[in-house]
């Protein structure tokens, strides 16, 4: 039996032939969108310049605003580069101050307390020692048995910070004996940050050392250590309230 005619294969339809844009396409379309190269600045790395000789004496601008668009690209990428890396460390840093008041919140007795402060927030801040000074009248010598607590001069706060200061960077140093025993030959950065427990208590001192020469700059934001000497002095006030 013949094949019906719509039985029949149909032929494949053709491919649509490639559309060509020429230059003029390319120069209407930048003039009805004078915009894309700010939305699309990664073109200018497409671009070269023109290698047609100027002549004696004549300079070709197109060549210098081409080379002057490329460094200005570069460096916003360099830009964004660098304040994507800063922002993670921020949050890196601020997740690490945030677990240490936690922990610091959570002991069960002012000891234990002692313990988190001079052990644990080491590690959990990522530097290698923590100690905590406090002036010889600001708490009683019976509570101060562990390790990691500096009995301080009467003064020797201010003497370091200055009387009008809470928080004390100091990138390139090295290590004081008085504030980090025998941990001080590891120190070569720290933070110093005034601790007043009560109005009429001498202040203590939360020492903060990294061997990282440069970890803690002048330039660098002190907010969250301000918040971590607060939440721990406004800590040990309360405990010291209640008494031994």
């Amino acid at each position: 039996m013949a094949d019906r005619p719509q039985d029949q294969p149909k032929p494949a339809a053709a491919a649509s032939p490639p559309v060509e844009v020429g230059a003029r396409d390319v120069l209407l379309y930048l003039r009805q969108n004078p915009d894309f190269l700010d939305s699309h600045p990664e073109a200018l790395k497409l671009l070269r310049p023109s290698g047609r000789e100027p002549g004696d004496n004549v300079l070709d601008f197109q060549h210098f605003m081409l080379e002057r668009l490329r460094r200005h690209l570069l460096r916003l990428e360099n830009q964004q580069k660098s304040l994507i890396s800063t922002g993670r460390s921020n949050l890196a840093s601020q997740c690490r101050v945030h677990k240490a008041v936690l922990a610091i919140i959570r002991g069960k007795s002012f000891e234990q307390l002692l313990q988190v402060v001079t052990t644990d927030l080491a590690v959990i801040l990522d530097v290698d020692v923590v100690t905590l000074g406090v002036e010889n009248e600001a708490v009683p010598a019976r509570r101060l048995s562990l390790s990691g607590i500096r009995l301080l001069k009467a003064g020797a706060v201010d003497a370091l910070l200055g009387r009008n200061r809470n928080v004390l960077l100091s990138p390139g140093i090295e290590g004081d004996p008085a504030l980090y025993g025998g941990a001080a030959g590891l120190v070569r950065a720290q933070a110093l940050l005034r601790l007043s427990f009560a109005s009429e208590a001498p202040p203590g001192l939360l020492c903060i050392g990294t061997r990282r020469p440069g970890a803690f700059h002048p330039g660098l934001g002190t907010e969250l250590l301000s918040f971590l000497a607060r939440a721990l002095e406004i800590t040990m006030a309360q405990w010291l309230a209640l008494g031994p």
